[in-house]
């Protein structure tokens, strides 16, 4: 997600802090660098004027010419900038004062609304609501049947209207969600491949009938200008109150998603970054200018850590970790629980200082199958060897090689790395007990690791 405009901002701002002061000259062509590279990732010309003379007017405003610290600077104006391009601070969804909240989503055909919809009746149920799914996209094959099917997935009521009457079918649907234990509505709208009159009238007859909470247009991440001329049109005829930038994950330029906000002046509420049915987040300008600039996003993977692992077992194991005594049985089940958070890659990226790591990693279908390598050979293990990988000799790895269905080669090297990993979690461990093992953002401490 927005990987191309990544790299290329993060190997300006490496060219910069380079220098030992930044002179004008080095302004001018970090800014140059900076306009190319967001126009190449698709973002409105109009917004990249406007980024580009707020950041070298506040530049110059600050001193930074100055300055022995003038690249640091440099960096976190385009942060700031960034940050307000995106509308500055997370936008939270409505909620009504008496149930239900209804939510209606709009869009193209094939912008994702369906699955959105899915997804966000999955997000709402973890904060503890009871959503109600309507199916109300009448006119695409199959639209309904596959909202029933995710319903369905998810454990989520869902209901289908008529195609002869939508708009009262949806507003009878909400109007009995209550008494059927509901307190959340969303409503899956039909879209069409184009804008056209007869969808707007329907859509709006919808937002008329049921008088919405929240109106939420599905944006496709991979639209290009495409997904900003259609959020105009749809914000100059529907109340929208929000944007969801779907198939994120898909798009490794990203810029068209990022002007939609600012040309529209509707915000960013919600952003898909996968197929899956948890696959979306609360959008916050602050944690995805952090990750367009390099700069990690420590707070979104303490939520997804807090969200996917258990608690008590992570820190039975942290602590086992700092006393280097843990074993592949541990390992194995770190495994299991770091999968459910996501791509290792994704994870990486997150930390501070350790995206070039993650670019190194193998992704896709590469990376699954050496997850189940490992997995294959630790499981061909016996408990005792699991517990004390010094009982594993040269016929044992035959036998785990055998079992696996790998090479002796393979167990050879997954018992070397573990050995390495031991001692390097030593090494952690003497230096938590010292206090000299810092401590993440929203950390307990060592014990929380």
């Amino acid at each position: 997600m927005f990987e191309q405009l990544s790299d290329r901002l993060t190997n300006t701002f490496e060219r910069l802090r380079g220098r030992p002061r930044v002179s004008e000259a080095d302004l001018d062509e970090a800014l140059r660098d900076v306009r190319v590279a967001l126009l190449e990732a698709d973002v409105n010309l109009k917004v990249v004027r406007q980024l580009i003379a707020t950041v070298r007017e506040r530049a110059i405003g600050e001193r930074v010419l100055e300055s022995i610290t003038g690249a640091q600077q440099v960096v976190k104006i385009v942060h700031d900038a960034i940050v307000e391009m995106l509308g500055g601070t997370a936008a939270p969804l409505s909620r009504a004062d008496r149930p239900p909240t209804v939510i209606v989503l709009a869009g193209l055909q094939g912008s994702g609304k369906t699955t959105t919809a899915a997804k966000l009746a999955n997000l709402l149920r973890k904060q503890g609501r009871h959503p109600l799914l309507i199916a109300a996209d009448v006119h695409r094959p199959a639209a309904i049947d596959q909202l029933v099917a995710l319903g369905k997935q998810l454990g989520i009521p869902v209901r289908a209207v008529d195609a002869n009457r939508v708009a009262a079918d949806v507003a009878t649907f909400a109007a009995a969600a209550p008494a059927e234990g509901r307190d959340t509505v969303i409503v899956d709208t039909a879209g069409r491949l184009h804008i056209d009159e007869a969808m707007m009238t329907e859509i709006a007859e919808v937002v008329a009938a049921v008088k919405p909470h929240e109106t939420l247009l599905v944006v496709d991440a991979m639209a290009g200008q495409d997904a900003v001329d259609s959020a105009t049109v749809f914000h100059s005829r529907l109340p929208l109150t929000g944007l969801v930038l779907a198939k994120a994950d898909g798009d490794a330029r990203g810029g068209a998603s990022l002007s939609v906000r600012a040309v529209t002046g509707v915000p960013v509420k919600l952003i898909g970054t996968g197929e899956k049915l948890d696959a979306i987040e609360v959008f916050h300008p602050d944690r995805l200018a952090q990750r367009i600039l390099g700069m990690g996003d420590i707070l979104t993977l303490v939520e997804r850590a807090q969200e996917h692992l258990d608690q008590k077992t992570a820190e039975a194991q942290a602590k086992k970790f700092l006393d280097a005594q843990f074993t592949f049985e541990d390992f194995y089940s770190q495994l299991q629980q770091v999968k459910k958070m996501g791509p290792l890659g994704d994870l990486l990226k997150m930390i501070p200082g350790l995206g070039g790591i993650a670019k190194q990693l193998p992704e896709g279908p590469e990376a699954e199958q050496q997850m189940r390598k490992i997995e294959a050979i630790i499981s061909s293990m016996t408990r005792a060897e699991r517990a004390d990988p010094a009982l594993i000799n040269g016929s044992r790895r035959r036998r785990i090689a055998t079992g696996s269905g790998t090479t002796v080669s393979d167990v050879n090297q997954l018992v070397k790395q573990f050995a390495e990993m031991r001692k390097v979690m030593k090494q952690m461990g003497s230096m938590a007990k010292s206090g000299r093992l810092p401590r993440l953002p929203g950390m307990p401490g060592p014990t929380g690791m």
